[in-house]
């Protein structure tokens, strides 16, 4: 283990801390806070999904403040240009009166950025923002910036309201680690959030975290070792989500047009050693596939006419994937 890296104690102590601080504000939906620090911490991007008034820009806000991180909240919209996201070249004088070209940066500068409604911009602007979740950089006229580390994306989208919106392209989904659900909140829930909501006082969020203890917890994710006999599981799964494979079950060779990319397995294994990790474990089990299997591969899954026809769940198919392959 290299020096700057954590113990698996320090690991289980710090994730359990930014999870009691953010369950402050966002109340129910463990697993959803789950899920997006295992997504944070894996070093991925995440799309969340659900129904407007959910919580969605409050939970990334949250985050960064008990991250100790910069935080900048970009409103997609239709007429959204690039250069809106990652910055542009001003032209100025200096003290001699000389023109001179000066980058003026972005909003994606930040260490978490909040994509809201990421669906709603055109392709050209949605480009812009997945070429930097992918490069870490932005080039504009020639230079080439580098993004602060950490640098996360997270990024929302509607379900319900689909006119006016530009839908992302596979290929860019493709480039979020996971995509997590947000439903709507029990009866119990709703009255605690609006007790929180309406009452004099607010809680209290404290920082927990820096950027080089996020970056340490990084790297001590990476040192936890997979089993051949667990990542031949990986391979299984991701393969069986491809309808000419032999692994398909039958499900998946009627409803799927297309099924996961490499990048579905990368996002398995990484979320699956930080389940690991904070059950005080120093190895992925088959049990930590099961639980990130749906968040890793959900968006990866392109179906057929028929299944889009006949509204086939994709966490469904996922659920057969894996009995058919675990057999």
């Amino acid at each position: 283990m290299a020096n700057n890296q954590i113990s698996t104690e320090q690991f289980v102590e710090n994730y359990n801390r930014v999870l009691g601080e953010v369950s402050k504000v966002f109340v129910g939906q463990t697993d959803v806070v789950s899920d997006l620090l295992k997504t944070v911490l894996a070093g991925g991007h995440s799309l969340l999904e659900g129904v407007p008034g959910l919580g969605k820009t409050l939970l990334v806000r949250t985050l960064a403040r008990v991250f100790s991180l910069s935080f900048n909240r970009i409103q997609f919209t239709p007429d959204l240009m690039p250069a809106d996201i990652i910055g542009t070249d001003i032209i100025f004088e200096d003290e001699h009166g000389k023109k001179a070209r000066q980058f003026q940066p972005g909003p994606i500068f930040a260490h978490i950025v909040l994509a809201d409604e990421i669906n709603r911009a055109t392709p050209k602007t949605q480009s812009a923002l997945l070429q930097a979740m992918q490069e870490h950089m932005v080039t504009v006229s020639g230079n080439t910036y580098l993004l602060n580390e950490p640098f996360f994306v997270l990024a929302t989208q509607n379900p319900i309201e689909m006119e006016g919106t530009y839908p992302l392209p596979e290929a860019q989904i493709d480039r979020f680690l996971t995509k997590i659900f947000i439903s709507y909140p029990s009866q119990q829930e709703l009255l605690t959030i609006l007790d929180q909501t309406t009452g004099a006082h607010d809680p209290q969020i404290n920082p927990v975290l820096n950027a080089e203890q996020i970056l340490s917890m990084r790297d001590l994710i990476r040192e936890v070792p997979i089993a051949e006999p667990i990542k031949e599981l990986v391979g299984k799964l991701v393969m069986a989500t491809h309808p000419q494979n032999s692994l398909a079950p039958d499900i998946v060779k009627k409803y799927v047009r297309y099924g996961s990319s490499p990048r579905g397995g990368q996002a398995l294994i990484m979320t699956s050693k930080v389940t690991a990790l904070v059950t005080n474990r120093f190895a992925v089990s088959r049990d930590d596939l099961l639980k990130n299997l749906k968040i890793a591969l959900r968006h990866r899954i392109i179906l057929s006419f028929e299944g889009e026809a006949e509204g086939i769940d994709r966490d469904s198919i996922l659920d057969q994937v894996f009995s058919h392959v675990s057999k």
